[in-house]
Formats: structure tokens, C-alpha cells, sequence
């Protein structure tokens, strides 16, 4: 395993490339409607990405079929976790949900996030899914500061929604990020506290809790890229990107202008 610490110049680089994720979401987020197709979006997002210097870090990443990702964006919708690719055939209905991870690559480093949004009225249940999650991303965040242990950002995440009842994905994790989207450590969101690598300050991690309405059983579908429930519930996905500090750790991504945007959503 290598971890990169980073200097504080790197991290004013990250802090950069993760604000234009956060601009890029909210951005998005204006035009998340009914009727709108998913490629629209994934369109919308990289000609922002471009217009402000940077490009886009999950086009044309590889996967370990041989099938390089052919959008900007992931944008999973409803069943789909993570991953899912923009579409012209998908419509976003009344009541859907729409995970859109992002990413970024400026000045050599990378910025990730990810943001859960609800397309016109979306049901109390599902909005508790949405809050549930999010919450737990933040509670995770509170935990990870220099001297705890990678387990103690899982056991947060995960004892906070399966209280709820919820599911919580085991087969992908958060990770390491800097001049590379992935690096290490792998952050799960299950575990038990006081195992696995030692935080230390000045490490650059990205969590993304991905919670599930049911089981949390997931499959690959035949796009090689889409992962969705086995049992077809809706799934929620939240992400920033930290660094970790001693006492508090800061976040270098945002949802404020989403947030703003938004209302009391949740």
C-alpha cells in the first residue's frame, strides 16, 4: 500500500479541483427535471468542466473488462447505485432519484464528489433514505481526523443506517485520491472500529456511503459499468472529498450552492 501525503500547496490544488466538482453539481442540479435525459446532463457537465480549464476524470476511465467509461458522469438513477451511464433513451420521471458522481482533473490533481437529487416530488420514504445517507457521510467525516483508523469511518457509516434499517453496500468502498481518482487506502462503509490504516494529517480521502432502501445484494449489469439492487429498491449515494486533519478534518468538496439551490429538501 502507498499513501501520499500531501503538501499544503497539493492541497490548495485538490481544494480546486473539488470546488469545481461542487459548482459542476449545482450547475446539474438546474437541470434536473422530468423530461430531461440523462446524456443531456452528462453534456451539460463537460462543457462546464471545459469552460473552467479542467477536464473530465471519468471519461474514458478504465474498468477491468476492457471498457472504457464513455461519459463525464456517472448518473445512476434509482435502482442503479453507482456507475450508471448517461443515456439519450433515459427520461427522468416524476419521482425518480439521480446519483451524480463527478469528477475532475485540474492543475494535476483530481477532484470527486457525488450528490443524491430528487426529480419533482419524491416520497417521504425516499427522502429519508437521501437524508439518512447524507447524514451519515457527515458523521463518518466528523470521525476521520489524524490518529483513527480507516474501520472508524465504516463503523460509522454503517451502524447509522442499518439502524434505520437500511442496507450498506460492501463490494465498493471510498479511496485515496490526488494526482490519481484512486488511490490508496480503500475507505469501506462497514467495519469496526480501531481496525485497518491509520489516518494521518495531510491524507486526501474521498468517503461515499452507497445505501440501500433493501438488501444490499448488488449486481453488474451487461453494460459492463451500471451497478444496481438485486431487489430493484432505490439506493443513495452522497460523497465529498477530505482532508484529513488533526482534531477536525476539512472538506474540500461542497454542497453549499446545491444545498442553496435546493431548499429544504430533506
Amino acid at each position: 500500500m502507498r499513501i501520499f501525503l500531501k503538501t499544503e500547496e497539493e492541497i490548495q490544488l485538490m481544494r480546486e479541483a473539488n470546488q469545481l466538482v461542487g459548482k459542476t453539481l449545482a450547475e446539474l442540479f438546474r437541470h434536473i427535471k422530468p423530461g430531461a435525459t440523462t446524456l443531456q446532463l452528462d453534456r451539460i457537465a463537460e462543457e462546464f468542466i471545459r469552460d473552467h480549464g479542467a477536464t473530465p476524470a471519468f471519461l474514458n476511465f478504465p474498468n477491468p473488462y476492457g471498457n472504457p467509461f464513455p461519459a463525464s458522469i456517472c448518473t445512476s438513477v434509482n435502482d442503479c447505485v453507482v456507475h450508471g451511464i448517461p443515456s439519450s433513451d433515459r427520461f427522468l420521471k416524476d419521482g425518480d432519484i439521480i446519483s451524480i458522481d463527478c469528477g475532475t482533473i485540474l492543475n494535476g490533481f483530481c477532484g470527486d464528489s457525488a450528490y443524491t437529487f430528487c426529480v419533482g416530488e419524491v416520497s417521504e420514504e425516499i427522502r429519508k433514505l437521501l437524508r439518512t445517507t447524507k447524514d451519515s457521510l457527515y458523521k463518518a467525516i466528523e470521525t476521520a481526523t489524524a490518529g483513527k483508523k480507516v474501520g472508524d469511518i465504516g463503523y460509522t457509516v454503517q451502524t447509522h443506517c442499518e439502524a434505520e434499517g437500511y442496507g450498506i453496500v460492501r463490494e465498493l468502498t471510498g479511496h485515496g485520491i490526488g494526482k490519481d481518482m484512486h488511490e490508496d487506502p480503500s475507505i469501506p462503509n462497514y467495519g469496526r472500529r480501531g481496525n485497518g490504516t491509520t489516518l494521518k494529517n495531510g491524507m486526501c480521502i474521498a468517503i461515499e456511503p452507497m445505501v440501500t432502501m433493501g438488501d444490499h445484494k448488488i449486481g453488474l449489469m451487461p453494460d459492463k459499468w451500471s451497478i444496481v439492487t438485486l431487489d430493484h429498491k432505490p439506493a443513495a449515494h452522497f460523497e465529498h472529498t477530505i482532508v484529513v486533519r488533526y482534531g477536525k478534518s476539512e472538506i474540500l468538496s461542497s454542497f453549499e450552492e446545491i444545498e442553496r439551490l435546493e431548499g429544504e429538501i430533506y
